[in-house]
């Protein structure tokens, strides 16, 4: 879009009463990962603020000739996010909403991630507690964001059942990675069977918690130095591990197990101040849904790295691939043979590609 037509967008959103604050704007545009939405930052040249206006804020765009569900997605933005702001998640303020075009003004968390902060030497300190302080939001957010959400908000499927983790999860890891990336030949009916009866115990954690679905060190933004939450738009009410695995299991961080198993801790005591919650349960739901975050990351990586042509994703296959294989090869998976071996396989096969 061009700069021009964009403030003038930004223009009727916000009212002529900003008119001089617009005036004084640069536009940058941003990188946006995996998504085909367009992120422009509006910042003021001085870097003062001017009015009630913040100095910079984010313009979200669907992408052009947007159909339907980007519009829906564009409006998920918007409503699920103003829904957390206002329980007091750590998310971005919504300024405005065009629900004809799909445009979303919000508050801007600067460019510092959990992804790259505090990795040198002397610094694991600093990351334990930046971790730390992501679950134990985290675990207030899925609590407290539970009550009054409403799934007619949820612009993708608002169900987080068995047939959604078997066509989104690991039915997403056997086509895009496993036969489509990897050309790996596998028995369709043995692999189906598994993922089915993997699905079914995974849906009997209870659902009535927010999940994120794609709570990981590249959405957690360090605004002010403390953990800030986006990317909130494939929201809807899940089960309370997905979202802890989709952290400690990120391929973007590679956290060791030994933190991990820490951190676990540290979101439990957390939850537990919230609700009440048995700790050997919520480790069984854990593993499982765990597994299913971690096949639905291949898919995801296979798919934006071959058919989007986005390398950056490429580099993060293998380190998932493990993850898996190591997920899989622990006792409570003793009966899923198929997906063990179809997992080292992708190990074996990714050390071949890349």
């Amino acid at each position: 879009m061009k700069i021009d037509a964009l403030l003038a967008q930004v223009a009727n959103l916000l009212g002529n009463e900003n008119r001089a604050w617009l005036s004084e704007l640069r536009v940058e545009i941003l990188s946006a990962d995996g998504s085909s939405r367009r992120f422009y930052r509006l910042s003021t040249r001085s870097g003062s603020q001017s009015g009630c206006q913040p100095r910079s804020l984010l313009a979200i765009l669907p992408p052009p000739q947007a159909k339907d569900k980007e519009m829906a997605e564009a409006a998920s933005v918007a409503k699920i996010g103003r829904h957390l702001h206002a329980l007091g998640a750590p998310t971005p303020a919504i300024y405005a909403w065009n629900a004809t075009n799909g445009l979303v003004l919000c508050e801007d968390f600067g460019d510092k991630r959990l992804h790259n902060s505090a990795t040198g030497p002397g610094q694991q300190l600093s990351r334990m507690r930046l971790y730390e302080e992501s679950l134990q939001a985290l675990a207030r957010m899925q609590v407290r964001a539970a009550q009054g959400f409403d799934p007619s908000w949820c612009w993708d499927n608002p169900c987080f059942d068995a047939s959604f983790m078997q066509e989104r999860e690991s039915g997403y890891f056997l086509r895009a990675c496993c036969r489509d990336l990897l050309n790996i030949s596998f028995d369709d009916q043995t692999l189906a069977e598994e993922c089915r009866h993997l699905a079914e115990q995974a849906a009997q954690a209870p659902a009535h918690y927010f999940l994120h679905r794609d709570f990981q060190s590249r959405n957690i933004m360090l605004p002010q130095g403390r953990p800030a939450f986006i990317d909130f738009q494939g929201g809807r009410l899940g089960p309370l591990a997905y979202d802890v695995a989709s952290l400690l299991i990120d391929p973007y961080a590679a956290l060791p197990a030994s933190m991990q198993a820490e951190l676990l801790n540290v979101y439990l005591k957390a939850l537990n101040r919230e609700t009440s919650y048995d700790p050997q349960q919520f480790y069984h739901e854990y593993l499982l849904l765990a597994a299913h975050r971690n096949m639905q990351i291949l898919g995801a990586f296979a798919f934006l790295s071959q058919v989007k042509g986005k390398p950056f994703f490429t580099r993060y296959l293998r380190p998932a691939a493990v993850s898996l294989a190591t997920l899989l090869a622990k006792a409570e998976f003793a009966r899923y043979a198929g997906l063990r071996q179809l997992s080292r396989q992708c190990c074996q096969q990714l050390d071949t590609l890349l």
